[in-house]
C-alpha cells in the first residue's frame, strides 16, 4: 500500500427513522386539490401548468391528474417548462431535461412548451425586475405546481417553492440571472417582492404546493389560491423543514457519499446535509461540521452536470470522467458560485480515494474516529458508521442496528462492496 494511504476502520450498518406523514394516493389528492381551483378555470381557456427540472416524487401521475381536472372544466391544458437556467438555458435543453423526467407530450397527452426568451413585466420600488417567459403569454391562466422545501444556498421565509417557481422558473434566463446575481440575504426579499408583481400582472389563478418527507414520499398536496400563495408558502416551508432527513450526528471526521447528483440536490450534495456552502464572502453553516467529504460517483440522471463537486475533498477518476464541463460551468456561472465547480483531488479507484482520506485522518485513534457513509444526501434512512459514532446513537426509537461493525471491503478493481444504494419506494 502507498505510504499516503490508510485502511478504513470497521463500520456498522444502521437504520434510522424519521417523522413520516404520507399521502397514500397522490393522484387522488392532486385531483381533489386541483378541483378546489376549478371555479377559477374558465371553459375554453388555455391553462398553463408549470413543469420543472427537479425530481419530484410522483410528478408525472400528479401532472396527469392536474391536466385531467383542467379538461373537466372545459379548458385546454398545456405544460409550460419553468426551470430558469436549467437545461443549459436553452429551449432544447429544457426539453431534454423534461424528457428525462418522463414529462413528454406523448406521456402527458398535452403540448409541452419550452422557451428561452423572456421580457420584463415590471419593477419593484427598489429596482428589482419581474421577468416572465414569452411562453407564459400564450396562455389564459397559469397554475404553478412545485415542491416546497429548504434551499441549498440561502435561508429565509420562502426558499424553494411557489414563489421561486414564478420568479426564477417562469422568469427564465432573466429571472434566474437576477436571482443569482444577488447576495444570499437578499434572495427571500427578491422572491417575495417579485412574486407579488407576477401575481398582480399575470393570470396566475392559484397553484399546488407539494411537500415531501425524509423518505422522498409525498407528505402533502395543497391548492393555494393566488391571493394566499405567499403567506401559505411561508407556513408550508416551516413545516417541511421539520420533515428533512439528517445525518445521525453533527460532527464527523469524514463523510463518504456513494453518489452525488442533480436528482438528489440542486448542488449534487445537499449543503444542508454536509454543512458546506462554499460561497465567496458568505459564512459557512455552524453545523454539521465535517472535516473531509468523499464522493464516489455521479448519477446518470445528472447528465454530466457535476455542480457541487467543489464542495467535496476526495473523489474518483470514474466520477471525473462523467463530468460535462460545459453543463457544470454554465450552472455555476449562472449562480456565480464558481467554487462549486472546482474539481477536488481524485484517484483511480474508490479504495484509493477513501484510503487517502483516511491518511489525512491518521493522527486520530481508531476508537475515536467518527466516520459515516451514506448512499447520497437525500436518502439517509440507512448508513454505515464507525464505533465512535455508534456510541452516540442512544435513541432506540430513531436508530436500530442492522449489523455490528465489519471490515470495509473492496473488489479487485478497488470498487466499494456492500453499498447501500437507493432504497425502493414502498
Amino acid at each position: 500500500m502507498s505510504t499516503t494511504r490508510k485502511p478504513l476502520p470497521p463500520m456498522a450498518r444502521v437504520r434510522q427513522s424519521f417523522t413520516r406523514p404520507r399521502v397514500d394516493d397522490p393522484v387522488a389528492a392532486m385531483t381533489a386539490q386541483m378541483r378546489r381551483l376549478a371555479p377559477r378555470i374558465q371553459a375554453g381557456a388555455t391553462v398553463g401548468i408549470t413543469a420543472g427540472s427537479r425530481g419530484i416524487q410522483n410528478i408525472c401521475p400528479m401532472l396527469t391528474a392536474a391536466i385531467a381536472v383542467v379538461r373537466e372544466c372545459g379548458a385546454t391544458p398545456v405544460l409550460l417548462a419553468a426551470m430558469g437556467s436549467h437545461g443549459g438555458g436553452t429551449a432544447q435543453g429544457q426539453k431534454e431535461v423534461l424528457d428525462s423526467l418522463g414529462i413528454t407530450e406523448q406521456n402527458m397527452g398535452v403540448k409541452v412548451i419550452t422557451c428561452d426568451t423572456c421580457r420584463s413585466i415590471g419593477q419593484t420600488p427598489d429596482g428589482l425586475v419581474a421577468y416572465m417567459l414569452d411562453s407564459a403569454f400564450s396562455v389564459d391562466a397559469i397554475i404553478p405546481i412545485n415542491r416546497v422545501k429548504t434551499h441549498t444556498s440561502f435561508k429565509g421565509c420562502v426558499e424553494s417553492g411557489m414563489c421561486k417557481k414564478l420568479v426564477v422558473g417562469l422568469g427564465g434566463p432573466g429571472g434566474a440571472g437576477q436571482f443569482h446575481s444577488l447576495g444570499q440575504s437578499q434572495l427571500p426579499r427578491l422572491l417575495v417582492d417579485v412574486a407579488k408583481i407576477i401575481l398582480k400582472k399575470m393570470p396566475v389563478i392559484g397553484g399546488v404546493a407539494i411537500v415531501e418527507n425524509a423518505y422522498e414520499e409525498t407528505a402533502l398536496i395543497e391548492a393555494l389560491p393566488a391571493e394566499a400563495m405567499i403567506e401559505r408558502e411561508v407556513e408550508l416551508l416551516a413545516w417541511s423543514k421539520t420533515l428533512m432527513p439528517a445525518l445521525p450526528v453533527d460532527s464527523l471526521h469524514g463523510l463518504v457519499v456513494e453518489e452525488m447528483g442533480k436528482n438528489f440536490s440542486g448542488t449534487g450534495v445537499d449543503t444542508n446535509i454536509i454543512g458546506r456552502l462554499r460561497i465567496t464572502g458568505e459564512a459557512e453553516p455552524a453545523s454539521p461540521k465535517i472535516r473531509y467529504v468523499s464522493v464516489l460517483d455521479l448519477t446518470e440522471e445528472s447528465h454530466g452536470n457535476a455542480t457541487g463537486i467543489g464542495l467535496v475533498d476526495f473523489t474518483t477518476q470514474k466520477l471525473v470522467d462523467k463530468v460535462d464541463r460545459k453543463a457544470t460551468y454554465l450552472n455555476n456561472l449562472t449562480t456565480t458560485f464558481v467554487t462549486r465547480a472546482f474539481l477536488p483531488t481524485w484517484y483511480d479507484t474508490e479504495q484509493e480515494a477513501l484510503e487517502t482520506m483516511m491518511f489525512c485522518l491518521r493522527s486520530i485513534p481508531e476508537d475515536q474516529l467518527r466516520l459515516v457513509r451514506v448512499p447520497n444526501t437525500l436518502y439517509l434512512t440507512e448508513f454505515f458508521a464507525t464505533e465512535a459514532v455508534l456510541r452516540e446513537l442512544t435513541d432506540t426509537e430513531r436508530f436500530s442496528l442492522v449489523h455490528e461493525p465489519r471490515p470495509v471491503r473492496f473488489d479487485a478493481q478497488g470498487e466499494l462492496l456492500d453499498r447501500i444504494g437507493r432504497p425502493h419506494q414502498d
